[in-house]
């Protein structure tokens, strides 16, 4: 049996202010076509629903029996509605985000708390990922978009928007200061006797130093292996090595004296933060406007 929403409707708010009268008067309608409404959805349904009283009317067991039904579903839609505007509003929502460190401490932070303030109802979930599980996360639907570092790996589902470019810089602590005072610059291949602090073979990181390494005749071999990009330039300030960290970390260290810059004759090559969305799944309102935002500063 398919019987017409708006009949329910009519008679949810018949049931609940006990009269036609009222009941038209909160469907903007008049009271003959709500009796009439309900007249059919009786018929339709084969059983009297209200008993009619000179103080309005009340509701019979059958009645009774729809009305435990028809209120749980009127009142969940009137709630899904309320929260579709809601979202639509961006008053609430969330917004799931793979990232880097480094992506998170260039680029995203700040942009983060920008986002935070403009629309403080809409929760952030951020998840520590490195460029590939990033990538993973994205294609599997647990996060509605990613903002790593390059390099990454071409894939038709992902469409990749470059955020802002960055250069990093070997750098060592004061147990290794002499390296910084050469007259001339150091080639990848004179540094191999050095200790050298990295990411693990299983980040793109390191497939971008391993590359450029060979590109100059050099071997990368690591001596101390960072679980994360974070941790590379406190275990420099403590002399476990040598390490590449972006300049703009760098800056702060470098000024107070507590590590120092280790000239190379080679040029790092620039890198980027990326935003990486997935093209076959739609995100949702809150996350397409802080795609949006991102795109645009």
């Amino acid at each position: 049996m398919t019987i017409n929403y708006e009949y329910y409707r009519t008679f949810y708010y018949v049931a609940r202010y006990g009269s036609f009268t009222k009941a038209a008067d909160a469907l903007f309608a008049n009271q003959p076509n709500v009796t009439r409404t309900i007249g059919k959805l009786e018929d339709m349904l084969g059983c009297r629903l209200f008993l009619r009283t000179h103080h309005g009317v009340t509701l019979t067991p059958e009645g009774r029996l729809l009305y435990s039904h028809v209120s749980v579903a009127h009142e969940q839609l009137q709630l899904a509605e309320q929260e579709l505007t809601d979202t639509t509003a961006l008053r609430t929502g969330t917004v799931t985000i793979g990232t880097s460190e480094t992506a998170l401490n260039l680029f995203l932070l700040q942009r983060l708390k920008i986002f935070r303030n403009r629309y403080p109802g809409i929760r952030l979930r951020i998840l520590n990922h490195v460029t590939p599980q990033a990538v993973a996360a994205l294609k599997q639907g647990q996060i509605d978009f990613s903002v790593v570092t390059t390099p990454v790996r071409p894939d038709a589902e992902l469409s990749v928007t470059t955020l802002m470019t960055f250069q990093e810089l070997l750098v060592c602590g004061s147990d290794y200061e002499e390296l910084s005072h050469t007259k001339k610059p150091f080639r990848l291949r004179d540094l191999s006797s050095y200790p050298l602090i990295m990411l693990g073979r299983e980040t793109m990181t390191y497939g971008f130093y391993n590359e450029w390494y060979l590109e100059h005749g050099a071997r990368l071999e690591i001596d101390t292996e960072a679980a994360t990009a974070d941790h590379v330039l406190p275990m420099v300030e403590h002399n476990l090595g040598l390490g590449f960290v972006p300049r703009p970390w760098a800056e702060a260290a470098l000024s107070a004296g507590r590590i120092f810059e280790v000239p190379l004759a080679e040029s790092v090559p620039e890198r980027a933060v990326i935003l990486i969305c997935n093209t076959s799944r739609a995100p949702g309102i809150a996350a397409s406007e802080f795609i949006r935002f991102l795109k645009e500063s």
